[in-house]
């Protein structure tokens, strides 16, 4: 949906403001501010992780702009669950401000802190749980528990003078889950008895038709899995999945495996997981990665990162023969991950080398090896009908996705009206029992490249997939201020476009016909000069060779 909307008007007291900074219309970055009589509470502050179009970027943060003035207004941030996509941009948001208190579970909190602790900041922490209710300013929290594929998440009911808001975050309704935590329907039930004003709720699956599967079903699979590889098993999966984790730790000690976990954060979250008593790990089955290449193959399982394909995990230098662990004939790859939108070819591409070099590769397109997190269609409109709010607001989704929430819930009886598609920046204010878009904010990408943070742009990244796609050319020219005759050149180097040199003895007459045309009307300014060269060797290669590299021309006047 492309569409321009006007800045918001000032908001009035009592009237509750939701503005999406992130996760609307993607998979990740996901943020929402949400603020009332001048105070603002944020619920969840995450990454998007860079597809092949983003080269050189490391991570993508939701727009901090609106907020960067607001800092002494925030009351707290709300992290529904550990995943990267929900907690990854926390740090780089407290670099502004860095007493924010935290709000979320024991789990979230410990991952969160994790990182911070990295970057050097100590932040404040409230750790909440399912059944708890705080109130911040004119916020009346309560916290609901919901099932996901990671332990300890959180859906967050806020009461406010301007309405009810549900956010579920990432759930789905499991009604086996691994560790007993259910979905809490009684919770939801009573939530929509008293009266839901807006439900912004979890859109990832909501194309799918019927009910997740059950996670206790990828367990057996795995075994079987382990049971029948001849030698080493490389299991890949999210550094936050403790429950996949678990399945394999189970898996590898009813086949007589020792586990070796490989990859700092997998290393660092799974800690977290033991010591919380999240991760139960039986006496001898753990390994350390240094000690791993004394047990043989046939009595290891790695456990390891990059199962989306990312150049740097472990799984990716592995296919890339740049990591200790070298793979071949008898070896058995599982990835234990469903794909994230984008990251289709960076997979399919670490499975070929992987295949290359002998080993088996097993995954969600040949096997049952994961299940997702979020809730299917079915489970939503289950949802729909036990809370009968009178607005939506799907969230946490590619447009497709939004879509497909926004006609569930209309199918169950909310109002066509009442059922908002909104985009990243967009403003809704929620007054007298009805959820309206009443103008935007300025909201884009935020790029971390190293160090910096927000400095590249949509230019840069530009000017990038020029470099890596069409290639480079720079041309030298050296002419007579008096004349404007050439002297020197013109010379013509070229990266990533042609390796002989006199692929451009064709063109340089036509640049040096360009220059002394230019010359002849006077033109002495370099960059002006410059602007003629660039458009004439542009045209020639767009013409001659079907490439738009980029054009660097270099004029010196002497």
């Amino acid at each position: 949906m492309v569409q321009t909307l006007p800045a918001p008007a000032a908001l009035r007291p009592g009237v509750l403001r939701i503005i999406p900074l992130g996760g609307i219309g993607e998979i990740g970055r996901n943020m929402t501010v949400f603020e009332i009589d001048g105070k603002i509470l944020i619920v969840d502050c995450g990454v998007l992780f860079p597809e092949e179009h983003h080269p050189g970027i490391d991570v993508i943060l939701p727009d901090f702009g609106y907020l960067r003035t607001r800092l002494n207004d925030i009351i707290g941030i709300v992290l529904t669950h550990g995943h990267e996509d929900h907690i990854g941009g926390v740090p780089y948001l407290l670099r502004l401000k860095a007493d924010i208190p935290l709000i979320g579970s024991t789990l979230t909190l410990a991952l969160v802190e994790a990182k911070l602790k990295e970057h050097r900041i100590a932040p404040y922490s409230m750790t909440v749980k399912e059944g708890d209710r705080q109130k911040l300013a004119g916020f009346d929290l309560e916290f609901v528990a919901v099932n996901h594929s990671i332990p300890d998440a959180l859906a967050v009911i806020m009461r406010t003078k301007g309405g009810s808001v549900l956010h579920t975050g990432d759930f789905k309704m499991d009604q086996l889950p691994l560790d007993g935590r259910l979905t809490d329907l009684r919770g939801f039930a009573r939530i929509g008895e008293e009266g839901l004003d807006l439900f912004m709720c979890d859109s990832t699956n909501a194309d799918v038709p019927g009910f997740t599967p059950l996670e206790k079903e990828i367990g057996p699979v795995i075994d079987n899995i382990i049971a029948r590889t001849p030698k080493r098993v490389i299991v890949a999966s999210f550094s936050s999945h403790v429950h996949r984790v678990q399945q394999v730790i189970d898996a590898a000690a009813n086949n007589g495996r020792r586990v070796a976990l490989v990859g700092r954060s997998m290393v660092r979250n799974m800690q977290i997981a033991e010591d919380l008593g999240y991760l139960k790990v039986p006496d001898g089955v753990m390994i350390d990665l240094k000690k791993a290449p004394t047990v043989p193959d046939n009595q290891i399982v790695y456990m390891c990162t990059g199962s989306q394909g990312e150049p740097m995990a472990v799984l990716a230098r592995m296919a890339n023969l740049d990591h200790e662990i070298e793979l071949g004939d008898g070896d058995t790859v599982l990835l234990a991950s469903s794909l994230i939108p984008g990251n289709e070819n960076a997979v399919y591409r670490v499975i070929d080398k992987l295949t290359k070099l002998g080993a088996k590769v097993v995954h969600k397109g040949n096997a049952k090896v994961h299940v997702s997190g979020h809730a299917a269609a079915g489970e939503l409109l289950y949802c729909y009908n036990i809370l009968q709010p009178k607005n939506v607001m799907p969230v946490h989704g590619e447009y497709r996705h939004l879509i497909a929430n926004a006609d569930l819930a209309k199918q169950t009886g909310v109002p066509a009206e009442r059922v908002l598609i909104t985009e990243d920046g967009w403003v809704i204010d929620l007054e007298n029992h009805v959820a309206k878009v009443v103008g935007a904010v300025e909201c884009g990408m935020l790029y971390v490249d190293g160090k910096t943070i927000g400095t590249i742009t949509e230019e840069d990244l530009q000017d990038r997939r020029i470099l890596s796609e069409e290639g480079f050319i720079s041309i030298y020219v050296v002419i007579d201020p008096e004349t404007g005759k050439v002297v020197v050149g013109p010379e013509i180097r070229a990266r990533a476009f042609a390796e002989e040199d006199h692929v451009f003895d064709n063109v340089k007459p036509l640049i040096e016909k360009a220059l002394a045309a230019a010359a002849h009307e006077g033109v002495r300014d370099t960059y002006a000069l410059q602007q003629v060269i660039r458009r004439t060797i542009g045209t020639w290669v767009a013409k001659a060779h079907r490439r738009r590299p980029m054009i660097i021309p270099v004029v010196v006047s002497k």
